[in-house]
């Protein structure tokens, strides 16, 4: 009869501890990260007999969760991939908005400046025509402040972020060093904690939404953590964390900081995966670009508009007033070149833009690579692709140094960078060997940009130089009105009426050229690019059609024209400074033209046709790049969430508590509970029996 007891005692356990780790599943059925449990039995050992080994009863050995450490590695890689492009879509959705928008884009307030100044050009000399230029102007330059100011909102909530999301990363880690510890000391029997194991486990899971891990496990059921290139954020029971800093070389860019004790190593660019992942990448991949690109426009818009305004006469016979401000201003070039915090000198440069047709998108790291050699040695390299850039300095003879950047892959056509970088002799003497500078070309170009022209009347519309044919001509004989080549600085009023007081041409027929050029000029025939006809064409006119020349003074300066019809010997035709150009319209014709022409993105290597594009070919290359960006976006937001669903499912298709199975295992596990107490009242009756026997 004890022999039963014992056996049916046993049952009555076990079945115990089934129903209550059945109960405990249920309860559990809504906590994240919970596996299910089930027990295991196995039979006492049996007794010999006579008769043979009879059993003794059942005992449990082990309480064991239902889990794959395949599947829940699947839900944490899927997790950190989800997150990542889940704020990767968010953020660029936001900026495809702001740039494709057609009240907050760039596009309109272009092409209301340009539809002005062809306005303008049909009445120069109209006032209120003059006027809507101006208006227009200051309303582009708000647009790409406020497009600026919108983005740049972009990166502060960036920075917010990655510090709250670093935040919620040393938590969890610590959380799961506290985890790991408890596990070791609950481990230590030879058991498994499940409870604490699946804690553990939703914890990391919890992590992956903000940053990728790499989980690597213990002999002793710990895990260790590790992020980026293998720096250890959990080691058994002990966590190291992140910090999120203010940029080395741009301070308004926070950066994520490895701690370890007492050292720091800056993991930015090392960190994937999760929220801080998908927002480290957009700002690298899509926000600073944008910025760049938008400044490089900005500059651009401003360099020709400005340049061509100082090739015209205004309404007073003035060379043209700037329309946009100074982008070479020294605050401005100041801040393009930002000092390393790391430095151990303290030297300001100044950045000023030398051709803006040629900028890329890129920023710069410059070292100083040795001070104290003649001249001084620098390193460059463009952050955009990794390739390093020829650094060429001069000295102007009184210690101040120009840094010019030219690219040398391949080394046959080096690539002027559009900038160079100056150390005024105070500045240099600051300098150190080893100090770092980040130079952004572009980057401010969109919140520099203003209007500072607010005088009509002082828009140059007028060409400064014109032409006509004598009245008393006997011939037929045509001059087109002449085009004074640029040199890419504002014309020299004394210097062109000196050059042209009025200049005769006289045609001689003997000839077939024309007299009357002053002491070092030269008439040149070309074709329709303006290239040189080589051998020159003899006679050098040819009567009855267009025949095209450049007029050299000695001076230097150039104009082009045609001439065509059949002139008269000696037929005279008058080149003359436009000194009352008041209804000239050809520089403002020039201006307009300015939306159509390829200044942006030039590749100085490489001439003709398609080496460039215009402003609103460049603006429309951003939106579409960005849009390309944001369209792939929600293509891989649509397929992680689909890969993050199916692994929770094949997880949890497996760990899950399934509510109709547990309400089976009560009933079955009850049923087994009242077998084993019916065998105990039955050995309680053998052994009542037996009693009574002897009675």
């Amino acid at each position: 009869m004890a022999d039963l007891l014992n056996i049916g005692l046993s049952g009555l356990s076990a079945n115990k501890t089934s129903l209550a780790v059945t109960g405990h599943n249920i309860t559990n059925v809504n906590t994240p990260g919970f596996s299910r449990q089930d027990t295991v039995q196995a039979t006492r050992n049996p007794q010999f007999s006579g008769a043979g080994f009879i059993g003794s009863g059942t005992t449990l050995v082990d309480v064991r969760r239902s889990y794959s450490e395949f599947l829940s590695a699947q839900v944490r890689s899927s997790t950190a991939l989800s997150s990542d492009v889940s704020a990767y879509k968010s953020q660029i959705e936001q900026l495809d908005s702001l740039l494709a928008g057609s009240t907050t884009g760039i596009t309109p307030a272009l092409q209301k400046l340009f539809s002005a100044l062809q306005t303008a050009a049909e009445d120069p000399a109209n006032i209120p025509a003059r006027q809507l230029v101006l208006s227009e102007a200051e309303g582009l330059s708000k647009r790409f402040n406020t497009v600026y100011d919108r983005i740049n909102d972009q990166n502060q909530f960036i920075n917010k972020q990655m510090s709250a999301v670093t935040d919620q990363v040393n938590r969890l880690v610590t959380s799961i060093a506290s985890y790991n510890d408890a596990i070791a000391i609950a481990g230590a029997n030879g058991a498994q904690p499940n409870d604490l194991l699946d804690g553990r486990d939703e914890a990391i899971r919890q992590l992956s939404t903000f940053i990728g891990v790499t989980a690597v496990p213990q002999d002793d059921n710990t895990i260790n953590l590790f992020v980026g290139s293998g720096q250890p954020l959990v080691v058994g029971s002990k966590s190291n964390s992140l910090q999120v800093v203010p940029g080395q070389g741009d301070p308004t860019r926070s950066e994520v900081e490895f701690v370890s004790g007492g050292s720091r190593q800056g993991v930015t660019s090392l960190l994937t995966g999760g929220e801080l992942g998908g927002l480290i990448r957009y700002r690298a991949e899509s926000l600073d670009p944008t910025l760049n690109s938008l400044g490089r426009l900005a500059l651009a818009v401003t360099d020709q508009v400005n340049t061509q305004l100082g090739q015209g006469l205004d309404l007073k016979g003035q060379v043209g007033t700037a329309l946009f401000g100074d982008f070479n201003d020294s605050a401005l070039a100041s801040l393009r070149a930002r000092a390393f915090s790391t430095n151990s000198g303290n030297a300001q440069p100044q950045l000023n833009i030398t051709d803006t047709s040629v900028l890329t998108t890129s920023d710069y790291r410059l070292e100083v690579d040795d001070e104290t050699a003649t001249p001084p040695t620098f390193k460059a390299r463009r952050l955009s692709d990794g390739e390093a850039v020829d650094v060429t300095a001069v000295n102007d003879g009184s210690g101040n140094y120009t840094l010019s950047l030219t690219q040398s892959n391949p080394p046959a056509l080096p690539k002027d960078q559009g900038f160079n970088v100056t150390f005024s002799a105070a500045e240099f003497a600051k300098a150190e060997s080893g100090d770092l500078y980040l130079l952004q070309p572009t980057r401010r170009g969109a919140t520099s940009i203003s209007t500072t022209l607010d005088q009509p009347d002082q828009l140059a519309f007028a060409a400064p130089v014109r032409s006509e044919a004598n009245l008393q001509n006997k011939g037929n004989g045509v001059i087109s009105q002449p085009d004074l080549q640029s040199t890419g600085t504002a014309i020299d009023i004394v210097a062109l009426k000196a050059a042209f007081p009025p200049l005769t041409l006289t045609y001689n027929a003997a000839a077939g050229d024309f007299g009357g050029l002053p002491a070092g000029a030269t008439l040149t025939r070309v074709d329709n690019k303006g290239v040189p006809i080589t051998p020159a064409p003899t006679p050098l006119f040819q009567p009855g059609q267009q025949n095209n020349f450049v007029l050299a003074l000695a001076d230097g300066t150039q104009v082009s024209m045609s001439l065509s019809g059949r002139p008269e010997n000696n037929d005279r035709f008058d080149i003359s400074f436009n000194q009352n150009g008041v209804s000239d319209n050809r520089n403002a014709l020039k201006l307009a033209d300015l939306q159509n022409k390829q200044t942006v993105g030039v590749d100085p290597t490489v001439t003709g046709i398609g080496t460039g594009v215009s402003f609103t070919e460049g603006y429309g290359d951003m939106v579409e790049r960005v849009g390309t960006l944001t369209a792939q976006a929600r293509q891989d937001s649509e397929a992680t969430g689909a890969i993050l669903k199916q692994a929770t499912d094949n997880r949890d298709s497996l760990s899950g508590v399934n509510l109709d199975e547990e309400a089976a295992n009560l009933i079955k596990f009850e049923q087994y509970y009242n077998a084993s107490a019916q065998v105990i009242q039955v050995a309680r009756s053998l052994f009542d029996t037996l009693i009574n026997t002897f009675r």
